[in-house]
């Protein structure tokens, strides 16, 4: 008798998908890590590949989650993209790209940083007032999900 699987809280992430970000009916296996170390799945339904940071800033990237927090923390304290590049040895094409994927990806980042990073609404205000001044040249995509999280007030 074959052992049961562990509970899988990922869901699939190709839009082609008949379970395309459903949790029922899904059917989705762990195989391995990627070079980066991240968590390879394979959907049974569509026969396609993806990692666990798909869909997130941390796509293709190969900066550590707690790398990422700290360069948002350095944001929050008004740090401009150099001086971002001094303290964490980062180069600042890096960071820029990194702010752009952050701003692409604004809603979900905002919800983490609250709940996960435990920063106040006011620190994460400040986080993105400092992406739109260090970042003026953001695509007409990333401009449309910083308008969502800071028209108005950050939700608690």
């Amino acid at each position: 008798m074959a052992r049961p699987r562990s509970k899988i809280d990922i869901t699939c992430q190709n839009p082609e998908c008949c379970n395309y970000l459903k949790e029922d009916g899904k059917d989705i296996v762990k195989r391995g890590k990627n070079r980066a170390g991240h968590q390879q799945y394979f959907c049974k339904h569509c026969n396609t590949w993806f990692v666990e940071t798909a869909n997130t800033p941390m796509f293709h990237k190969h900066l550590s989650i707690d790398e990422n927090i700290r360069i948002c923390k350095l944001l929050v304290e008004k740090l401009g993209i150099r001086g971002i590049e001094r303290a964490t040895g980062h180069h600042r094409d890096t960071i820029s790209k990194l702010l752009e994927d952050f701003a692409l990806h604004a809603e979900a980042l905002t919800q983490f940083l609250l709940k996960e990073v435990e920063l106040t609404p006011f620190e994460v205000d400040e986080l993105w007032s400092t992406v739109k001044k260090n970042k003026r040249e953001l695509s007409p995509e990333a401009q449309v999900q910083l308008m969502k999280v800071t028209s108005g007030s950050i939700p608690v």
